[in-house]
């Protein structure tokens, strides 16, 4: 689908204000904080709890979350391979404008092939771009199942279910690794944290 491009004769138009502007005026520099990993993992309520605490920190931030994100702009994609590359595409070009403009995003995605995220990777400037994997073995991950999706991926409901019938390819080299069934979420979020202000994306 990405190569499947319509428009043509658009001119990208620089705004008024530069990146740095705005990074001045908000005291943080926008990143995006890529979370993958299996169903259940912890992803996205992780990615709340640090919400959460970047918000009490005076922070501007967005989580950009896998179920939500279905429900409006990529509601017309379903859990095929090409429809997964397509929703990763369309989620790494809006996270990509949401760090320009200076937030810390969050995305809380499974985005279980490695070329869909170094491809939202490719977007991004060097060091805007941070893959935290969200390790947890699947039994974990099946034991918890908040949405029950493990089992009817076994019972064959649920066609082409990550770690189950579809494939999930962990990243190689991320920035971070996560081992969420050892770290309780307020642990983890706080690793998170702190990893923003040795970066200093905190500033």
């Amino acid at each position: 689908m990405s190569a499947n491009v319509k428009a043509t004769n658009v001119t990208w138009h620089e705004g008024v204000v530069s990146r740095e502007q705005r990074q001045d005026l908000m005291k943080q520099r926008g990143v995006t904080l890529w979370l993958t990993g299996l169903s259940a993992s912890g992803k996205s309520t992780i990615a709340r709890d640090l919400e959460r605490k970047l918000f009490l920190d005076r922070r501007l931030c967005y989580v950009l979350d896998g179920d939500n994100v279905r429900h409006g702009l990529n509601k017309d994609l379903g859990f095929s391979p090409k429809d997964r590359e397509e929703n990763i595409r369309r989620i790494g070009e809006v996270a990509a404008l949401f760090t320009d403009a200076g937030f810390i995003t969050l995305t809380a995605f499974i985005s279980p092939y490695r070329q869909d995220r170094d491809n939202a990777r490719k977007l991004m400037k060097p060091g805007d771009f941070i893959e935290v994997l969200v390790d947890c073995d699947i039994a974990t991950c099946e034991q918890r199942d908040p949405k029950g999706l493990y089992k009817k991926a076994r019972e064959g409901k649920v066609p082409e279910f990550t770690g189950i019938s579809a494939p999930y390819e962990a990243p190689l080299q991320p920035e971070l690794v996560i081992d969420s069934a050892k770290l309780g979420v307020d642990e983890a979020s706080n690793v998170l944290m702190e990893y923003l202000r040795e970066k200093k994306v905190l500033l």
